[in-house]
């Protein structure tokens, strides 16, 4: 395992060199270098896998807490769906140079409006080792070079991670530093890599509140910050009840870890009556731990649930445990979603049109759902290959952050010896 080991200045001007060139490369060298990625992935499985033990071993020894580690461990399944991830990016239509808009102006000027990569973009984040791959491949198919941060609990398996891309970006004609890891995950680091502003476009922090406060305390570079998932199942009166109980179960237990999961399970006061007795021992054989407010102790509470708390309500548990509350209406479910939620990624199970729409164009988050679970949320499940991020802000990426998120654009104006007047 080679580690990048220069500074993190001189990391971010080779990347910046290297972005130059991969804004010129085509298509089918972008796709060949994605392509190596993936086989040298399946074929360096083994060698993954022993990074990968050391940094679980590691991490066991440090204390991390079982959500932690299950967004740190690889097998070979994973490391498959990973390959697939970057065979996927390759499979999908090349953003730079599409022509958004334009037209031939009155003084006969031709103008358009075209997608172009944003440069050199960094991403901050912490235990996910796919991270390093999903990423690498987003940028390079986008024309970006990447600059990846990761957490010192994956030292390792990022370390063989991001040495198997450089070799097939080497491989594919690409320079090798159009994907660059900085070693370590030392404060320090962290800001002397928010403050290039000459060299680095855009950075992408994947984290918690700790991670985003520390960057918000020093960042000079631009952030588009990926906020916690509090979010929330909202069951509506007129809910379809056996579409509601597999909805929260699969919201809830399917990946808890994972940033779209429900933490939230609110539920209409007139339909509690039939749902909660079903939806509460389907959830705690399923292994989940429930919070629950007064009224839902009261009807459907057993010994091992608990009270729950203001702090409950605010809470990213990302493991298996689920704050359930009653609501009296959709407005109701609205304003605790308004006040407790993070803008992530939000549902309610319904059978009224009525209330699906005044829930779509009441809650402010990246994604709204109606009778489906917070799952999807992910740019694979999107469409879009994979994701270096879910944006929960407004300007200029928000929800899952794919290809064109990637990319800003230029205005491209040819004339024919037009001054102006």
């Amino acid at each position: 395992m080679a580690l990048v080991t220069e500074s993190v200045a001189d990391i971010c001007l080779a990347a910046k060199a290297a972005s130059r060139v991969l804004a010129r490369a085509d298509t089918s060298t972008k796709n060949a270098a994605l392509h190596a990625i993936g086989e040298a992935l399946i074929a360096r499985t083994p060698e993954i896998l022993e990074a990968n033990a050391r940094d679980l071993e590691a991490g066991r020894e440090a204390g991390l807490s079982d959500a932690l580690i299950d967004r740190l461990r690889l097998d070979a399944e994973r490391v498959a769906g990973i390959a697939a991830g970057a065979r996927a990016v390759a499979a999908l239509p090349d953003p730079v140079g599409e022509v958004l808009d334009g037209g031939r102006l009155y003084n006969g000027l031709d103008v358009r409006r075209v997608r172009v990569p944003l440069g050199v973009i960094a991403v901050v984040y912490e235990s996910r080792p796919n991270v390093t791959i999903d990423c690498a491949a987003l940028c390079l198919k986008s024309g970006n070079a990447i600059v990846l941060r990761g957490s010192s609990s994956a030292i390792h398996s990022n370390g063989v991670l991001t040495e198997i891309v450089r070799d097939a970006v080497a491989g594919a004609g690409l320079p090798e530093a159009a994907v660059s890891l900085v070693a370590g995950g030392g404060r320090a680091e962290l800001g002397e890599l928010a403050t290039q502003r000459e060299s680095v476009d855009l950075i992408i922090p994947r984290g918690g509140e700790g991670l985003k406060a520390a960057l918000m305390a020093v960042a000079t570079v631009p952030v588009i910050y990926a906020a916690a998932g509090v979010n929330h199942v909202f069951v509506d009166v007129s809910a379809d009840l056996d579409d509601a109980i597999a909805i929260a179960v699969n919201a809830k237990a399917q990946r808890p870890s994972a940033c779209n999961a429900a933490e939230t399970l609110l539920v209409h006061a007139g339909v509690a009556g039939v749902f909660l007795p079903r939806a509460l021992p389907a959830l705690r054989a399923a292994g989940v731990a429930l919070r629950l407010d007064e009224r839902a102790a009261a009807l459907a509470g057993e010994p091992g649930d608990e009270a729950a708390t203001e702090e409950d309500w605010a809470a990213e548990y990302l493991a298996l445990v689920l704050a359930v509350g009653f609501v009296d209406s959709v407005d109701a479910a609205i304003e605790h979603v308004g006040r407790y939620g993070s803008g992530h990624s939000e549902a309610i199970v319904t059978g009224s049109a009525a209330s699906a729409r005044a829930f779509q164009l009441g809650i402010d988050a990246a994604c709204v759902y109606v009778n489906a679970s917070t799952r999807f949320t992910d740019g694979g499940e999107f469409g879009m290959g994979a994701e270096i991020a879910n944006s929960t802000q407004k300007l200029h990426a928000r929800g899952p952050i794919g290809l064109s998120e990637l990319c800003t654009y230029r205005y491209l104006v040819e004339g024919s010896g037009q001054v102006r007047a």
